[in-house]
């Protein structure tokens, strides 16, 4: 279970990336130093994609796969050429997969807003 959480975490975090280009991400690590802060930058974050923007992006992609994985498989059982049973096979195990994975992020961020509904005040 904490593997596939592993797992859901590291693709939403490829998508970040996919979104931001790196060097514009300044949530990345930076030299230490014991200084305070005495003011903070907040326009900094204005540049990264929000979590509403990752998870939309995520979610068209699993559907993009989905998408393919229907072509493909329409295309092998009309007999089109090019149209082989491996990659078939193969598109829609990625998709499965990746639905899964999105629907496993779907239940923990339910469970997560349950948890903080019925926190006490």
């Amino acid at each position: 279970m904490t593997h596939s959480v592993t797992s859901i975490l590291s693709q939403i975090r490829s998508y970040q990336t996919q979104v931001a280009p790196p060097a514009a991400n300044p949530l990345a690590e930076t030299p230490r130093t014991n200084a305070i802060p005495t003011q903070i930058d907040r326009t900094a974050p204005a540049n990264l994609p929000s979590f509403t923007e990752t998870l939309r992006g995520a979610i068209s992609a699993v559907n993009d796969s989905q998408q393919v994985a229907g072509t493909l498989r329409n295309d092998f059982e009309l007999g089109k050429p090019g149209a082989d049973l491996a990659k078939v096979m193969v598109a829609a195990q990625e998709s499965q997969i990746a639905f899964r994975a999105t629907v496993e992020v779907r239940n923990r961020l339910v469970q997560a807003y349950q948890d903080v509904m019925n926190m006490p005040l």
